[in-house]
């Protein structure tokens, strides 16, 4: 039975947190098979929990790890934007996953965690990409988490990225409207591409640009989210055919390589959260946190 705090959350975020050690992959497995119902209907990953729910599961059993693990997650304090008793912001470096899953031991939540015992609660609002730097929103109560996510949903938020992408930026193309497709492997690998309005499965997904300045073969991009979806930046720009610089799973790889072993010894994604304004879950105010540019970033852009 889903509670009044768990109210509002994804049917995959719920189960794997209340679903602790059991691996994530075979969590989206029992979902995709049809196996986890709500209020006995088939329900899918991204299914919104209302309170009163009944979630029912399949009989699951946790493997026995072949070994112990080498060690549990380190204690990790990140750059602070801002913390109140309702939540914190964090300047989250790149290279760093939010939470851990999928070959990762440990993320953000549970550096964290680690490095504060004593905290009541602490959850992610949202999430950012391993490979994204920027501002991190967490809450400390669950009210504010359930007021935060349902700004999130509602769209009330206002999210700003700055992007490296390849190539000159055409001036005129300033929306990008195309709906996205996900798929998960069976490894819990995402994988979106741009897919016909007309798929079955399209997500309507909306990009806003604004091109800063070209930066020798690169453009540097302000980018506005209009809607959440999986990977969009990503995705869209790469589709427009001017991938993200560094961008791992779908960017230039050869440019990637270049810029790697070149004299820059650029190694990381360049797309960076840059501000994120909410209201605050308790008293209304309108909140905006910014995030500088990392310095490996300010550095490719002054680069000859």
């Amino acid at each position: 039975m889903v509670d009044s705090e768990s109210a509002g959350q994804r049917l995959d975020n719920f189960l794997l947190r209340v679903l602790k050690g059991v691996p994530k992959t075979h969590v989206y497995r029992v979902i995709r098979s049809g196996e986890v119902r709500v209020n006995r209907g088939r329900a899918g990953a991204d299914t919104r929990l209302a309170a009163g729910d009944d979630v029912r599961l399949p009989p699951l059993r946790l493997p026995a790890p072949a070994r112990m693990p080498s060690a549990a997650a380190p204690a990790r304090e990140f750059p602070l934007l801002f913390e109140d008793e309702w939540l914190l912001a964090i300047d989250k470096p790149a290279g760093v996953a939010v939470h851990g899953g999928s070959g990762v031991s440990s993320g953000v939540i549970e550096q964290l965690r680690r490095a504060r015992p004593d905290a009541k609660f602490l959850e992610l609002v949202h999430r950012l990409d391993k490979e994204t730097s920027g501002v991190l929103l967490l809450a400390k109560k669950r009210s504010a988490l359930a007021a935060l996510q349902q700004q999130f949903r509602e769209r009330g938020t206002g999210k700003t990225y700055l992007a490296l992408v390849a190539g000159a930026w055409p001036a005129k193309l300033k929306v990008i409207d195309q709906p996205l497709h996900k798929s998960v492997d069976a490894a819990g690998e995402r994988h979106v591409r741009v897919v016909s309005p007309a798929h079955e499965q399209a997500r309507r997904a909306i990009t806003t640009v604004r091109s800063v300045r070209a930066v020798g073969p690169y453009s540097l991009l302000e980018l506005g989210l209009k809607t959440g979806r999986t990977h969009q930046l990503r995705v869209h720009l790469a589709h427009a055919g001017h991938p993200i610089v560094g961008d791992p799973k779908y960017g230039d790889f050869a440019l990637n390589r270049s810029l790697q072993r070149g004299p820059e010894r650029f190694s990381r994604m360049f797309l960076h959260a840059l501000e994120l304004a909410f209201d605050h879950p308790a008293s209304g105010e309108r909140v905006a946190l910014r995030s500088p540019l990392p310095d490996e970033c300010e550095k490719l852009l002054s680069s000859p």
